[in-house]
């Protein structure tokens, strides 16, 4: 090997190493920085005020222990002022032991008492103190805990579903999910008010707080690598512009747009939106409907509603339908998907059946899953 190669060699390790460590203190960086902005779920959470009295309650537990271990050996103490240990003194030297105050007034004399110290009381001081200090060690290693879950959540999520806003419409777009066999680990809420991102978390949901116009807040959120994004923000442009940003940093997913106007329909399809769901002409359209036949109104408020009455269904044609006639399937084929094309039930190009083909049927509603 030349003097050049053996060179190269030799500072080649180096930089790597410089890499890693970068790497690895980007990392870290960047899950304190998402740490302060991503809510976990959470369990049951004690009110603050449970937690002390849960903590004292404990404290005076492990000091009833201790008083009745002094008491049981309470001959093998001395006790300088009278030479006796009564229950008092023992309550009395268990508090001061507890404590590390330790006046020395009450010592233990005898072997077996000096023998419980070492294998009891000194455990039990421990015990003692982190239960007094838990609250404080809780509050300091909660940070630490939150990196380390966000941390484990970043390095997991991989094909999941980003729903971008969580008020009325992406609230009912997540039970609608979940209605349908998404698991709540797989859907990630991201909205601008942190009483929305609270609310999504009760819900068992991660979710990110932050502008969602923004790339960096979008990452978080780990867009990149989603499958599916709904875009259910309070306002049109702002829909636009969430959308524009979520389609430059991934241009596979599939994304979901709610729109109020009609108008912004073009827009947003531009901006790169799969399908552009418009509230105000569907409402519309249902109230017109309603108007001239409120049982039809009705029937389609029960499709449309999860779990009520009748569902709205696409599934895989199974073995058993393949070859057959639509109209000849237990459910009622509303739609034939074929080569992403979608034939209605009318359409003579359905003919029968193919293997690979995925139907629209109107099912018996499934209840949905109890929280």
């Amino acid at each position: 090997m030349r003097q050049d190669e053996k060179s190269a060699a030799g500072t080649a390790k180096p930089s790597v190493l410089r890499y890693l460590r970068y790497r690895s203190h980007r990392e870290a960086r960047d899950d304190a920085e998402a740490g302060r902005s991503i809510t976990m779920p959470t369990g049951t959470v004690l009110h603050p005020l449970q937690q002390v009295m849960r903590r004292l309650t404990m404290a005076l537990g492990v000091l009833a222990l201790t008083t009745l271990i002094v008491y049981a050996d309470h001959s093998g103490y001395n006790d300088n002022s009278d030479g006796s240990v009564d229950f008092l003194d023992a309550a009395y030297y268990a508090t001061v032991t507890l404590s590390t105050t330790g006046y020395g007034d009450i010592t233990p004399a005898s072997d077996a008492a000096r023998l419980v110290n070492i294998l009891l009381i000194t455990p039990l001081r421990v015990m003692f103190l982190i239960i007094l200090v838990g609250t404080t060690l809780e509050a300091l290693t909660e940070r630490t805990r939150q990196q380390v879950r966000v941390h484990r959540w970043r390095s997991r999520t991989r094909d999941h579903i980003v729903v971008v806003g969580y008020g009325t419409k992406g609230y009912h777009a997540v039970r609608t999910l979940i209605g349908q066999g998404v698991t709540k680990d797989r859907i990630v809420v991201v909205d601008a008010q942190r009483k929305a991102a609270t609310s999504a978390g009760d819900d068992g949901l991660v979710a990110v707080i932050g502008d969602a116009t923004r790339s960096e807040t979008l990452l978080k959120a780990e867009v990149a690598t989603a499958s599916r994004v709904i875009v259910a923000p309070q306002r049109d442009d702002t829909a636009a512009l969430v959308t524009l940003t979520v389609r430059q940093l991934n241009r596979h997913a599939t994304i979901v747009v709610a729109a109020r106007e009609d108008e912004n329909v073009p827009l947003l399809r531009q901006s790169g939106a799969d399908t552009v769901v418009t509230s105000s002409s569907s409402a519309g359209r249902l109230l017109g409907v309603s108007m001239v036949s409120p049982v039809v109104a009705r029937t389609l408020e029960d499709i449309m509603t999860l779990g009520a009455g009748l569902d709205l269904v696409e599934r895989p044609v199974t073995e058993a339908e393949a070859g057959k006639d639509p109209r000849k399937c237990a459910d009622l084929v509303m739609a034939v998907v074929r080569d992403r094309k979608v034939l209605d039930y009318a359409d003579e190009r359905i003919g029968t059946l193919r293997p690979g083909d995925r139907v629209v049927t109107v099912q018996r509603a499934i209840e949905e899953p109890e929280e």
